[in-house]
């Protein structure tokens, strides 16, 4: 899926930039980094969880997060291997944030989804109020960009909610779940391009749906055969996406060295 883009990523009126934007331009490689880095933190939540106490998966995945934030925030342009390994530490963290209200405080998904959304309409309302724009191409500053972070974090938390509640308390199962997340997340594009619906929000709406998207598929991919899965294990679904990750984020940082090669030259 391609979103509404402008020069740098979804629609808006930019102000005089501060800085070079550190995020990257909106494109098919971006959604679909977007979407593997989502199926990556579902099973790597799971992983963690399986193998350690919940408190010490949450401290290490918390630490490991503060880590890749830090250095995100310390880069002045957009630096591909630095951004997405801070989207996949939220993607994990994101996964136990959520996963932590229903396990361990008993909180059922419903009540959790209404929850995160709040949150996330609380987090984009103060970013609006704040600012004016929430157009990722107009983040140039750290303000703006920590209220970015803290949007993203809100969206794989409701993400998570979102895809338990299909798979779980509608049972749908992984598979259907993940078929009707894929058809929904054209839905905003297609808005967008034929009935007027803005491109900042068409953004949202699809990012918060990849969350859910590939949550379904890399669950489906690892859940047991009774369960209605393919049975491969959390651990292998989360090291395939785990290489896809960094193959593509490869090629990314390649294409990102011969531009600023070209830009010299």
């Amino acid at each position: 899926m391609t979103a509404p883009t402008s020069s740098r990523g979804d629609a808006g009126t930019a102000p005089a930039r501060a800085t070079a934007t550190a995020l990257p331009a909106v494109t098919a490689t971006f959604w679909i980094i977007k979407v593997i880095t989502t199926g990556a933190g579902e099973t790597a939540s799971d992983t963690l969880g399986h193998h350690l106490a919940p408190p010490v998966a949450v401290a290490i995945a918390g630490a490991l997060l503060v880590v890749a934030l830090a250095a995100q925030l310390t880069v002045r342009r957009y630096v591909p291997w630095v951004y997405w390994s801070a989207v996949t530490m939220v993607s994990v963290f994101g996964t136990m944030a959520a996963d932590a209200l229903h396990v361990g405080l008993g909180m059922p998904y419903v009540t959790s989804t209404v929850l995160f959304a709040v949150g996330l309409g609380v987090v984009l309302g103060a970013w609006w109020l704040r600012e004016g724009t929430l157009a990722i191409h107009s983040v140039t500053s750290r303000r703006r960009e920590c209220f970015y972070w803290a949007t993203v974090l809100a969206t794989f938390a409701l993400g998570t909610a979102v895809g338990d509640l299909t798979a779980t308390v509608l049972d749908w199962g992984y598979l259907a779940s993940g078929a009707v997340f894929l058809v929904a997340i054209s839905v905003p594009a297609a808005a967008h391009r034929w009935l007027g619906l803005g491109a900042v929000p068409a953004f949202w709406i699809a990012y918060v749906l990849t969350r859910p998207l590939g949550a379904s598929f890399a669950d489906w991919g690892a859940a047991a055969r009774a369960a209605g899965g393919l049975d491969i294990g959390a651990g292998t679904v989360t090291a395939v996406l785990l290489a896809l990750i960094v193959v593509l984020v490869a090629r990314l940082t390649l294409a990102d060295r011969r531009e600023a090669l070209d830009r010299r030259g």
